[in-house]
C-alpha cells in the first residue's frame, strides 16, 4: 500500500457522507490535512442525523438542529469551508435516482476534483460491528452521481436545460471504511485537530476521554521509527 502526496495545485474536496460526525469520525485528519494545505473542502451530509439519541424524551426535530449545529463546528475545526445538508430521514437512506439526481446536481455546481465517500460494498467489520445501511446506501449513490450521473449531459438532462449545470468529470474517488485499502494518508500531525472536531459530537459521544484514548492508541503499526504515526486508508480510483 502506498503513502499518497495531494498534488500541489489547489482542489475542490467534496465529502459525500450520511451522517454528522461519518467525515470526522472516518476521516478527519485527511480533511484536516486537505484544508491545511490550501484546498476547498466541501461537506455533503444526506442525513442529520435525527435518530442518533438514546434519549427517550429527545425528537428528532430537535435532535436534527443539535446535530447539524455539531457538524458545522466540527467541520470548522477541520477548516471545511461549506457543510450542505440533504435532509433524509436517518436510518431510511436508500440509494434512489432522487438522491443520485441531488448529489449529480451538487456534482456539478461545485465542482469537485475529489470526491470522498464510504465503500459501500462493506456489511461488517470484524465481529463486533455491522456497517450501517446509511453508509453503504450512501456510498452507492455517491459512486452512481460520479460516474456516469455527473459526466452524462443526457442524465438529468433539466440540470443543465434549467440551471446550466454542465456535465462534470470528477478526475478521483477516496473510499472510506473499506477493507481492501490502495492509499494510505499520513495525519499525523493533524491527529489534535480531528480529536478536537469529534469533541464537539456532544450528543454522540458520551464519553471524550474514552474516544480520545482510542484514537491516540490507533497507531499505524506498519511506520518504523520517528515516533508513532497516525494514518488514514482509502482504496483510491483515478477515473478516466
Amino acid at each position: 500500500m502506498s503513502e499518497q502526496e495531494t498534488p500541489k495545485k489547489t482542489l475542490t474536496i467534496m465529502g459525500i457522507f450520511a451522517h454528522p460526525d461519518d467525515p470526522e469520525f472516518f476521516c478527519g485528519g485527511s480533511f484536516a490535512r486537505w484544508a491545511a494545505e490550501g484546498h476547498r473542502v466541501i461537506f455533503v451530509l444526506a442525513t442529520s442525523g435525527d435518530k442518533g439519541s438514546s434519549d427517550p424524551q429527545m425528537t428528532s426535530e430537535r435532535l436534527i438542529v443539535i446535530r447539524e449545529a455539531e457538524e458545522r463546528a466540527a467541520a470548522a475545526r477541520l477548516g471545511v469551508q461549506e457543510v450542505i445538508f440533504l435532509r433524509y430521514p436517518d436510518g431510511e437512506l436508500q440509494p434512489t435516482l432522487d438522491l443520485r439526481r441531488q448529489l449529480t446536481r451538487l456534482i456539478r455546481l461545485k465542482r469537485p476534483d475529489i470526491v470522498v465517500t464510504n465503500d459501500p460494498t462493506v456489511r461488517w467489520y470484524g465481529t463486533e460491528y455491522l456497517n450501517h445501511p446509511d453508509h453503504r446506501a450512501i456510498g452507492d449513490a455517491a459512486l452512481d452521481a460520479v460516474f456516469p450521473a455527473a459526466r452524462d449531459h443526457l442524465t438529468f438532462p433539466e440540470l443543465l436545460r434549467d440551471e446550466g449545470l454542465a456535465p462534470h468529470k470528477v478526475s478521483t474517488v477516496y473510499l472510506c471504511g473499506t477493507r481492501e485499502p490502495t492509499v494510505k494518508i499520513d495525519v499525523t500531525d493533524f491527529l489534535e485537530t480531528k480529536i478536537a472536531a469529534l469533541r464537539e459530537h456532544k450528543s454522540q459521544i458520551a464519553d471524550m476521554d474514552e474516544m480520545e484514548r482510542r484514537q491516540r492508541a490507533n497507531v499505524d503499526r506498519e511506520y518504523q521509527g520517528n515516533g508513532p504515526r497516525y494514518t488514514e486508508a482509502f482504496r483510491v480510483f483515478t477515473l478516466r
